[in-house]
């Protein structure tokens, strides 16, 4: 495992400021496993394409990366003119559902388009041409913080979930001269590459489907993983589990040992709390007015699949958690809810394998159907570091509502979890869900290092950092968001 301080960024909304903690020795990032076929051919992978073997070690889940080559005109003719660019035509690649593309300098921007198209796994059917984000100065480590000079950090396209697949074909174009009225067309950065990630078989069992799920009570104390997993199902089996021992890395034993107060180690779940069983955990004194929601019931990295083993081992914290930042991972909304658990450890590898984070970034991530993830590794009651809004990721949290929301409205189920995960998590540091607060910014393409700047408790990405992030539909939910969560607190 790569043993480097490096606070990852947030998918579409994303950067890190990393704290003075222990930080482990610097070491350079691991060599991506990858392995595709030429174009429609059977045989081996090309000498360019990089090793093929995959380390035992991350049987769970793969990273193929593809080197891009320079494309002498558009595949498509609908396109116009012949634009310098560079991709791969159509080719066989070994099973992927997410892609994205890299590149070497995380300086450096990428000023044009990319757009994929993918063959469905086992078939003949391939997908229209899918525009993938391009950003990647609000995915980049604060200013001054370790992650900077790390050497490990790539520059990265936001990734894309295509769903289960066995080729692709990609193409890469700069911005034309007369784009932002430049003299002319900027080149692509150096390095490209074609990231193709595999995120794995699901854990068992798997976590709530299509619908959200009800509030569920406590666990009893000593209830396995297994049976644990039942506690957002509000229809459980007819017989009880056997009760299996399992045993845990190191690593996953320390993901989950942060929650311990709330679930047994190893638990896939923690179960949701009545606002009294809230206020009783959380030590209120009597007489006192607590202003905290109900806890959600919340699935772990244990219940998504998080594979420990790639993150980095240290947990880093701030000091206070003062607002909320709401995203979207513009990962696309073609996914089932039965899928997000994939979508999770997908976008979790693009992050530390090809972009050279140290663990995903947002503290937690919601799907279309409302269920509430744990995100960044460190405990989902504390103050952890996360790296999801450029220049703000000090005393903050960040909430990823998985999907793209620029065009589409976001489900009201995912909006009621923002309220609910808000409610609780606010609550536990005195924040007011319909309150402003003033943030010092670590600087951003927005605010300059060192301004103070006042914000909604509960803000978009686009109130610290220039961008579309979370998108015009789901931005125009937050007002909501804040009343209902400051109701559930009792404001």
């Amino acid at each position: 495992m790569r043993a480097l301080l490096v606070t990852s960024v947030g998918i579409t909304c994303a950067a890190a400021l990393t704290l003075p903690l222990a930080a482990p020795a610097q070491s350079a990032p691991p060599p991506h496993s990858a392995s595709a076929l030429p174009p429609e051919s059977p045989g081996a992978g090309p000498p360019s394409v990089r090793a093929a073997a995959l380390p035992a070690a991350e049987s769970e889940g793969s990273t193929q990366s593809l080197p891009l080559e320079p494309l002498a005109a558009p595949s498509d003719r609908s396109m116009g003119p012949a634009t310098a660019g560079q991709g791969l035509e159509r080719r066989t690649a070994r099973p992927f559902s997410l892609v994205g593309v890299v590149w070497d300098d995380a300086e450096t921007e990428l000023h044009g388009t990319v757009q994929v198209r993918t063959r469905a796994a086992g078939s003949a059917n391939w997908s229209d041409w899918q525009d993938v984000e391009t950003h990647n100065a609000e995915h980049a480590a604060d200013l001054g913080s370790d992650e900077r000079s790390s050497g490990a950090v790539r520059g990265a396209t936001a990734p894309l979930w295509v769903g289960a697949s066995d080729g692709v074909e990609v193409r890469v174009r700069p911005e034309p001269a007369d784009a932002q009225d430049r003299s002319e067309a900027v080149p692509l950065p150096e390095g490209l590459s074609l990231e193709l990630v595999d995120p794995g078989p699901d854990p068992a069992p798997e976590p709530a489907g299509e619908a959200a799920p009800e509030p569920a009570r406590a666990a009893p104390v000593g209830r396995t993983a297994t049976t644990a997993a039942f506690a957002l199902n509000p229809s459980p089996p007819t017989t009880t589990p056997a009760v299996v021992p399992e045993v845990l890395t190191a690593e996953a034993e320390a993901a989950s040992a942060v929650n311990a107060e709330l679930a047994p180690l190893g638990a896939s779940v923690i179960p949701a709390l009545t606002k009294a069983e809230t206020e009783e955990a959380a030590n209120v004194a009597p007489g006192a007015k607590p202003y905290i929601g109900p806890r959600p019931g919340i699935i772990t990295r244990k219940g998504w699949g998080a594979d420990e083993r790639l993150r980095e081992r240290q947990f880093a914290y701030t000091k206070t958690v003062k607002a909320a930042f709401v995203h979207h991972s513009a990962t696309g909304n073609n996914y089932t809810c039965k899928q997000a658990p994939s979508v999770l450890r997908s976008i979790y590898r693009y992050h530390v394998k090809s972009s050279g984070w140290r663990d995903f970034g947002y503290n937690f991530a919601v799907d279309k159907c409302g269920n509430i993830y744990e995100g960044r590794a460190g405990g989902v009651t504390k103050a952890v570091l996360g790296a999801h809004t450029l220049g703000f990721n000090s005393n903050t949290m960040g909430i990823a509502v998985l999907g793209s929301y620029s065009s589409t409205n976001p489900p009201a189920a995912a909006v009621t979890a923002v309220s609910k995960l808000t409610a609780w998590k606010l609550g536990l540091f005195g924040a007011n869900p319909k309150g402003k607060v003033t943030l010092t910014s670590g600087g951003s393409n927005k605010y300059k290092a060192g301004a103070k700047v006042k914000m909604n408790v509960i803000s978009g990405h686009r109130d610290g950092f220039a961008t579309e992030c979370p998108g015009a539909r789901l931005y125009k939910k937050l007002g909501k968001a804040r009343t209902s969560s400051a109701k559930l607190q009792g404001r």
